[in-house]
């Protein structure tokens, strides 16, 4: 049963208490009309007639990200980098309010999942995947940036858990991480996303396309029914100065070999200093919002 639908999304009532929201724009970007719909979706969501939330839909890609017209962007008649600004902040909290939900999300994402729509599924509380499975931040393919919390998420999920360990070292894992984004890697399967990080140990891994979203909704009363509540604030690991001026040098050399370009290179190490945590002198466990905030002036 449709509840709420503008043209961008829509928010259905699966049944047993458990709401679905939508995408059908185009290639199911995501729009102002999409995080529309998002918000409307999370005031739905405090009603006490529901127990959680599916994010999916059976078009032909879970999302291809953000919507990045430039007309829609000069439309207001402010400056594009103030409407930029507005859109990525709000993009930003939607997603941490979705990630800090009293009430499980579960995304369920398939076939091509990419940019925005990484983060997305990132910021569930839960994923269930379909087997086939294209998921990637791909932003430096078109010379940006992922600014909606997909560089502070694999912060915290690939290298929180190391640095928790006395003596490690973080520079292994913080190339993983630069690699990963860098290089704009798309996973080919939910194994491989799971490798890369997209996917938790938790998550669920379907075969049939077609019991997806059904999955999708059993998971979020089962984890409703386990009495779920929403995560505590954590802290992010921050490298600092030094790690980052390493990182750079590196960066050097690939180009001085011919690796990559030196606009390859500007953006590279732009996505250092963010992950990295920026201007900090000596490694730091930072509040989730300070990553949030690099992402978004970088971008």
């Amino acid at each position: 049963r449709e509840v709420e639908r503008n043209g961008s999304a829509s928010l259905h009532d699966m049944g047993d208490g458990v709401l679905l929201l939508e995408f059908h724009s185009k290639a199911n970007t995501i729009s102002t009309g999409t995080m529309d719909m998002f918000a409307t979706a999370l005031d739905y969501l405090k009603q006490n007639a529901w127990q959680g939330m599916v994010i999916g839909n059976q078009g032909e890609m879970f999302c291809a990200g953000a919507n990045l017209d430039p007309q829609a962007l000069m439309m207001s008649g402010e400056p594009p980098a103030v409407v930029v600004e507005r859109i990525t902040k709000r993009l930003q909290d939607l997603l941490m309010a979705v990630r800090y939900a009293d009430k499980p999300i579960v995304a369920a994402p398939f076939d091509r999942v990419l940019g925005g729509g990484t983060e997305i599924a990132l910021a569930a509380a839960r994923r269930v995947a379909h087997i086939e499975l294209y998921e990637g931040l791909v932003e430096v393919g078109v010379g940006l940036i992922p600014a909606g919390g997909g560089c502070k998420e694999l912060v915290r999920r690939l290298i929180n858990p190391v640095m928790r360990v006395q003596n490690a070292d973080v520079l292994p894992h913080l190339q993983r991480v630069l690699e990963t984004i860098g290089t704009a890697k798309v996973s080919i399967g939910a194994k491989q996303a799971r490798e890369l990080g997209f996917l938790d140990a938790t998550d669920r891994i379907v075969m049939d396309r077609d019991q997806l979203l059904g999955e999708a909704k059993r998971e979020v009363l089962h984890m409703a029914e386990s009495g779920y509540v929403a995560p505590r604030r954590e802290l992010v690991y921050a490298a600092g100065r030094d790690v980052y001026n390493a990182g750079r040098v590196s960066i050097w050399q690939l180009e001085q070999g011919g690796y990559i370009s030196a606009h390859d290179r500007f953006i590279t190490e732009k996505l250092a200093f963010i992950l990295t945590g920026g201007d900090v002198s000596a490694p730091a466990w930072l509040d989730e919002q300070h990553f949030l905030d690099l992402e978004r002036s970088t971008f």
